[in-house]
């Protein structure tokens, strides 16, 4: 008999990891419920936000458009420029219709033979495409690669600008003056120093400007400050005469000038000042703007550097900005001017003794001025103007990058588009008059190329051609000739490597890279226009808009003290002086000032039609990119279109009501 058994059966044991798998399994409807409810809650908001930002912008753009005047500006805007734009963009949105009913019915003219067309459209664009192929691409790619050409050739001048200015950093190359200063005992071992202040209607800047320069630190009987006003509101010109009346009483050589003939704009202001008898007894002569503040050390940080160096004319300082902060539009503009002093102004005054004076917070070597011809009317650009002719005279400029004066910069995109339209339809002017003059200087070859080829041509007339031509005509017509498509390294690559050396300067900006990047493809179309009108001499060239101007300043600064000081005892001063004529007088500044607001409050944005319809085209060539998937091209054009969006309507910047 078999000995008892016992039969033992093993259970295989549950592991811990099981057990947690089908718990997971038990949670996870539970998990995947929320976390679905949790993405469409982020989509819906998403979509909220989205909805209400164009909600927001149409009501914006539908009140800009019931409340639009028909201005000086929107006349001109009816130009041959935005003819050609408007009749591109008709051509866009045709050639896009037909490209979608092509896309939709997958319309080949590879897989197609020409008994197999059907009906007119698909005919019509069958002919296109054998059109485009053997005629409209070949032109589109020979200009695109023209202006890509330029693109590169711009960009490598902006690379050697940035070389130079981390040399300058790197070996701290500076403008260095005599180590023999002035004796502060004997004032007569000063020189003597005119200060012009030119301003016109400067109602909310003229105090604070003359303040500054009544607190300049020189001897007192070594300064004359000129206050050269051209305006042509009456009770402005009183008020600017009361405030050079109040710190005349104070010891200060300060006078008020007021032309009969306002002809000329600035530099007939600034040439009329110059033919006054006293001013032989001058050696150096200082402009400030009516918005700049200098510190009271400005003219003892710059006329040092003239001693002992008879072949200076200039001596140049560096701009900063009391409302760099204030808005996208001023922290935008900051990148450009950083870049502007920092690079550009600071490498070619260490290397070529030679950069374009910017017509304010510089020292002027009376002598320098007078043997170059003096102040000129011939363009709206008179400060790049008797630059160049001194240049050509062989005067040496200084720039100190060190020394800072205080300025505003515009706070509206109105006010900037009028300021850059001047500063690039001008120098255009300024190269046909002054290229024969260039040509048969007696100067060296080196300094005429330099003239010719960098200083007008690369970057006054290249850079705003290539940037419109290119990103805004050529990138939007090659969505519509894929023959011709631009490679991602010229629309995107590129372009952010050198916006980035230009934010270098003001690194504090860099979270503003793209928008700065779109801002300035944005700003072509009106930089391309003001190049074209200088350069043929169109009727805008010759215009002069005193840019606007808000009467900031430095909460750092005691200057702001003294302004409110001024400003506080401006009426007094006239009842005390003036008596019963003077309460006439204060009663009609009142009234003045009632109708300055009344109108402030009246004006509204403006619609600008360029920047409109340049919007609608890339939008148009961003919907075709979307069609054939290019990826970067399509994100490019979609937020470069809505860029000239925001611009169009005038959203960026101060708002007025």
């Amino acid at each position: 008999m078999a000995p008892n058994t016992v039969v033992i059966t093993v259970e295989k044991p549950v592991s811990s990891s099981t057990l947690f798998l089908e718990k997971q399994k038990a949670v996870s409807p539970k998990r995947l419920t929320w976390v679905l409810l949790l993405k469409i809650q982020r989509t819906l908001a998403c979509v909220s936000w989205l909805t209400m930002a164009l909600k927001t912008m149409f009501v914006s753009a539908k009140k800009r458009i019931a409340l639009k005047d028909i201005s000086d500006e929107e006349t001109k805007s009816k130009g041959r420029l935005y003819r050609f734009i408007k009749a591109f963009l008709v051509l866009s949105i045709v050639a896009l219709v037909v490209e979608v009913i092509a896309h939709f019915k997958k319309w080949n003219l590879n897989l197609i033979q020409p008994w197999e067309v059907q009906g007119l459209v698909q005919w019509s664009y069958m002919a296109w495409i054998s059109f485009r192929v053997d005629y409209v691409a070949p032109l589109v790619i020979m200009l695109s690669k023209f202006c890509t050409v330029l693109f590169l050739i711009q960009s490598l001048d902006r690379l050697v600008l940035c070389v130079g200015c981390f040399w300058i950093k790197y070996k701290k190359l500076k403008p260095t003056a005599e180590p023999e200063g002035y004796d502060i005992e004997d004032p007569s071992s000063f020189p003597k120093v005119l200060v012009q202040i030119p301003m016109c209607n400067e109602r909310e800047v003229y105090a604070q400007s003359i303040a500054a320069a009544c607190q300049l630190d020189w001897p007192r009987d070594r300064i004359l400050i000129q206050v050269l006003d051209d305006s042509s509101d009456r009770s402005v010109q009183l008020l600017i005469k009361e405030e050079v009346s109040s710190w005349s009483q104070k010891g200060v050589n300060i006078v008020y000038r007021h032309r009969l003939i306002r002809t000329g704009y600035k530099a007939g202001n600034l040439k009329s000042a110059m033919a006054c008898d006293y001013v032989k007894d001058y050696e150096f002569v200082t402009i400030f703007d009516a918005d700049f503040q200098p510190n009271s050390d400005f003219l003892k940080q710059t006329i040092p550097h003239f001693k002992g160096k008879p072949d200076v004319g200039l001596v140049q300082a560096r701009w900063s900005f009391v409302n760099k902060d204030e808005n996208l539009l001023t922290r935008l503009q900051n990148i450009n001017l950083c870049f502007h002093f920092e690079v550009e102004q600071q490498v070619n005054g260490v290397f070529l003794n030679f950069f374009g004076f910017n017509g304010t917070a510089g020292v002027w070597r009376i002598k320098a001025l007078e043997e170059s011809g003096g102040w000129l009317e011939r363009t709206t650009v008179e400060d790049m103007d008797i630059a160049v002719r001194a240049h050509l005279n062989g005067w040496k400029f200084v720039f100190l990058n060190d020394v800072k004066v205080l300025c505003e910069l515009p706070e509206s995109y109105e006010a900037y588009k009028k300021q850059q339209h001047r500063w690039h339809s001008g120098p255009m002017q300024l190269f046909r008059l002054c290229l024969p003059s260039i040509i048969t200087s007696k100067t060296s070859v080196w300094k005429k190329a330099n003239l010719i080829f960098l200083f007008f041509l690369l970057r006054k007339l290249i850079l705003p051609f290539y940037s419109f031509t290119l990103f805004c005509i050529i990138l939007p017509l090659t969505m519509f000739i894929p023959e011709a498509e631009l490679p991602l390294w010229v629309i995107c690559y590129v372009p952010i490597c050198m916006s980035l050396l230009n934010i270098l300067p003001a690194p504090k900006s860099f979270p503003f890279l793209v928008p700065y990047l779109l801002f300035e493809n944005t700003m072509s179309v009106t930089k391309f226009n003001a190049m074209v009108s200088g350069l043929f001499q169109l009727g805008s060239a010759y215009e002069w808009v005193v840019t606007k101007k808000t009467g900031r300043s430095s909460e750092s600064d005691l200057l702001a003290l003294v302004e409110r000081e001024s400003k506080s005892s401006n009426e007094e001063k006239i009842l005390r002086r003036y008596s019963e004529s003077g309460l006439e007088l204060l009663s009609k500044l009142k009234e003045q000032e009632i109708v300055v607001q009344v109108a402030s409050k009246k004006k509204a944005n403006k619609l600008y039609k360029k920047e409109l319809a340049l919007a609608f085209l890339l939008l148009t060539a961003s919907a075709r990119s979307l069609l054939s998937a290019h990826g970067l091209h399509f994100y490019f054009l979609l937020f470069q279109g809505l860029s000239f969006l925001v611009m169009g309507l005038d959203l960026i910047g101060e708002q007025i009501s």
